[in-house]
């Protein structure tokens, strides 16, 4: 991957510790969390941004596009003299606990069995995947945020450091999410979970050494590209709707050879059980909420009754709906639009410390 020396990438690297104890009570023996950063970190450490990825992406969120709708997807955001400017901002791009690429996850080797954790992974919490992001930066040395930034399952992550850490982000930018699971969550996940064991080589997800589940996980992965509004994506590219299936098809494949799929439950898991709507009140952070116009996953009827139960709970928050036929993808597809916003409040967040 060639990216602009300015941005001062540094791509691939994992956090490891041992023997992290989980919310639940159980220890995973080996914990390691896949990041990478862009821009410098000040003497002081001060100036760190966190940035967070939604369920079934990866942390490879600046760069080059890629097969998951997330690889490269905040370029206009994330850079030099950007809204999350890295002349100024040391960014933390975290890959979460549970997921694909490169951290520990139901794909990794159990260091006690060496074979992967398969259905046998403990199951996580949003509160288990921001502290073991929590423990990388400790470890790189820092303890304070100036923001916390992520779309949908990242916008889950951003409101859990806001309540978990509460005196260690100064703000938080949730977009196209929520602080609680939408009401469909749980549905969909026995929808996947169905599909998935409807698969001749699921083998009650033991499924590694018998062929995988790569037919099943493409057509999942067709479905949720259409939801996400792939079709308006590339129709500038590929006008002719023949060829633009078969792109799309293509997206699908590749992403279905690299994620996991126990990693899709286990996430699925986390994410359905998501709501800290009962611990607003411990948020101090400043919250920049943003929704998108066309988002059907989490659509902007849902800000009258967030900005009312953010106000009660006295947290200080502002909000942006983005105006885009863009959908769920619009923040990182239609990043131009909110970037002014999103600029100025980093701006305040800075200012303000």
């Amino acid at each position: 991957m060639t990216l602009d020396p300015k941005l001062h990438a540094v791509l691939d690297q994992v956090f490891v510790t041992r023997d992290f104890r989980l919310e639940s009570g159980k220890v995973l023996a080996e914990l390691r969390i896949a990041f990478e950063t862009y821009g410098k970190l000040a003497p002081d450490r001060s100036n760190v941004v966190l940035l967070t990825h939604g369920y079934t992406s990866n942390h490879h969120m600046v760069g080059q596009p890629g097969s998951t709708l997330a690889e490269g997807l905040w370029n206009s955001l994330v850079g030099p003299g950007l809204a999350i400017d890295t002349d100024r901002f040391h960014v933390v791009s975290s890959n979460m606990l549970g997921s694909t690429y490169g951290s520990t996850g139901p794909a990794e080797l159990n260091p006690l069995t060496g074979r992967p954790y398969g259905p046998a992974f403990p199951e996580i919490t949003l509160v288990d995947i921001v502290t073991a992001q929590r423990a990388m930066l400790q470890h790189l040395g820092i303890e304070r945020l100036v923001a916390v930034v992520g779309p949908s399952y990242g916008g889950f992550q951003a409101f859990q450091w806001a309540v978990s850490f509460s005196d260690c982000v100064n703000g938080i930018v949730p977009v196209t999410s929520d602080f609680k699971a939408n009401a469909g969550a749980a549905a969909s996940l026995s929808a996947l979970i169905a599909e998935l064991e409807a698969d001749p080589n699921w083998y009650g997800g033991d499924y590694y050494d018998h062929g995988g589940v790569a037919e099943t996980m493409t057509r999942l992965r067709i479905e949720t590209l259409v939801r996400y509004g792939i079709h308006d994506l590339l129709a500038p590219d590929f006008p002719d709707p023949a060829a633009r299936e078969a792109e799309i098809a293509r997206m699908a494949r590749k992403w279905a050879a690299e994620f996991d799929a126990n990693a899709m439950i286990v996430l699925g898991r986390a994410s359905s059980r998501f709501d800290v709507r009962a611990e607003l009140s411990r948020i101090r952070a400043r919250v920049l909420f943003v929704l998108c116009r066309t988002d059907k996953v989490f659509p902007p009827s849902l800000a009258s009754g967030a900005k009312a139960k953010l106000g009660d709970a006295g947290v200080d928050a502002q909000y942006f709906e983005i105006d885009s036929d863009l959908g769920h993808a619009a923040a990182g597809l239609d990043g131009p639009k909110w970037a002014p916003e999103l600029a100025a409040f980093m701006q305040e967040l800075i200012e303000q410390h």
